[in-house]
């Protein structure tokens, strides 16, 4: 294991280099225009899966963009692990706000900014450095390993579940481990076990056939905008509590030894505050901020349009107004319940003065794994040697619906280790990733897999 160990040390340039060269293919999924960079990215990360000893390495063409896949089975008796990841990002707008351009990978600071940088493309390269740190140091694998990047994690993953099924021997493995999640704190290794769903709708609240002069009219026909708010105050109470009728009946509780594990955890609500920029932490009642954050379920309003908001002033009655508003969910809520629910609500709190449309956009389940799975005990001892700091367990308030696609179809348990910070601006511009991280993400996997082999099968 040291030569591996040293192997990591004396060849960190050349990973960074690596993934730079990952980072300048503009692999933009839901663009149009960049179809061609998303397919030149797969055969990228195709080749470098090849040069460092992948033993099969295929590309499978989907609807949409292309699932890179590869595989090293030469370890017979051992373990077979599946390794997770996406090349897509993010659009990088606004341009404007970009320090340097985000396809041209900058050091600053001991971070690395480029689009991509940490999702997920700088959280792949961790597993294949490690994983090239033992081709050249041993010539092979300590245990079985299969790859799946897929092009259109950003998009949804659209094509992810049919190819799942469709392939459901090839991917065949004893585990799956995802980087595509982030981390306490920094150098405070992290292993996710718990994702929330998500249910995500629209309402649409319309009045008058056209706007009207609100000098000639105000007064005597309904205001939509009057109209949406009342609706949207009507979704929570003032102690953050949901008003839907069922919307709590499936919430899958906290046990009283999750909120003390939470709790023990060493995360500053100062830290975390600084990093949202608000002045104060709320929500509903009864729960700590970190149990909100991830083991509560929520509702949002996104944004609402409609009616005049430019510059100067324009007295009109609008209408048409609108409000996009997502619910977080944790398990067991069925987001088609959910939706349900919701519509019910909204419908039921409309007055008869306006015509009131209700319209569901997505949703997904959310993801619970099991803690007393013997491998995130392998996890938590790898991570700890790597970084010389004790592990935690903790969940992810977003939602990753691919994560549970694989654990629903493969119904292998699927731990979520990541690398990455929550202020690493992940959707916006300056994304990053913290470079010592990285550098001990790949000692971490590498320890990962070395301890890994050594489990019966």
């Amino acid at each position: 294991m040291q030569q591996v160990l040293s192997y990591i040390q004396k060849h960190q340039n050349d990973f960074l280099n690596n993934l730079n060269e990952c980072l300048r293919i503009p692999s933009i999924s839901v663009s149009p225009s960049h179809v061609s960079d998303v397919a030149r990215c797969a055969d990228f990360l195709a080749q470098r899966l090849k040069e460092m000893g992948m033993k099969r390495v295929e590309i499978f063409p989907t609807k949409r963009h292309p699932i890179v896949y590869a595989e090293w089975l030469e370890a017979p008796g051992h373990p077979t692990v599946l390794v997770y990841g996406h090349y897509d990002v993010q659009p990088v707008d606004p341009l404007n706000e970009w320090v340097k351009p985000p396809f041209e990978p900058d050091i600053r600071g001991g971070r690395l900014y480029a689009r991509g940088s940490v999702d997920d493309k700088g959280q792949v390269y961790i597993h294949l450095s490690a994983l090239e740190a033992y081709f050249r140091t041993w010539g092979r694998l300590p245990l079985n390993v299969k790859v799946l990047i897929e092009g259109e994690e950003e998009i949804g993953s659209p094509s992810l579940k049919n190819f799942l099924k469709e392939q459901k021997n090839l991917l065949k493995a004893d585990e799956v481990i995802i980087s595509d999640t982030p981390m306490l704190d920094r150098e405070v290794p992290s292993i996710c076990y718990g994702l929330r769903g998500l249910c995500y709708m629209e309402i649409h609240v319309s009045g008058s056939s056209q706007d009207l002069h609100s000098g000639m009219w105000g007064g005597t026909v309904e205001n939509p905008v009057h109209v949406l708010a009342g609706i949207l105050s009507k979704l929570k109470d003032k102690n953050g509590r949901i008003l839907i009728p069922g919307f709590y009946k499936d919430v899958y509780p906290l046990s009283k030894t999750e909120r003390r594990m939470l709790a023990r955890l060493p995360a500053s609500e100062k830290k975390l505050l600084k990093v949202t920029g608000s002045l104060k932490f709320t929500g509903e009642k009864g729960f700590s901020t970190l149990e909100r954050m991830w083991a509560r379920p929520t509702l949002d309003v996104n944004g609402i349009f409609g009616g005049f908001s430019g510059e100067g002033s324009k007295t009109i009655i609008p209408a048409k107004v609108g409000a996009k508003v997502s619910m977080r969910l944790v398990p067991d809520q069925d987001p088609d319940k959910i939706a349900s629910a919701f519509k019910k609500h909204v419908e039921k709190i409309s007055p008869l003065t306006v015509n009131v449309k209700v319209i569901k956009h997505h949703g997904s389940r959310a993801f619970l794994e099991r803690l007393n799975h013997p491998i995130f005990e392998v996890a938590k001892r790898a991570l700890e040697k790597a970084f010389g700091k004790k592990a935690h367990f903790i969940r992810e308030g977003g939602s990753i619906p691919f994560v549970r696609t694989i654990s629903d179809i493969l119904k292998k348990p699927c731990v979520l280790l990541g690398f990455g910070l929550p202020d690493e601006n992940a959707h916006a511009p300056n994304e990053r990733l913290d470079l010592v991280n990285f550098f001990k993400g790949i000692e971490g996997m590498a320890y990962f897999y070395g301890d890994l082999a050594k489990w019966k099968v």
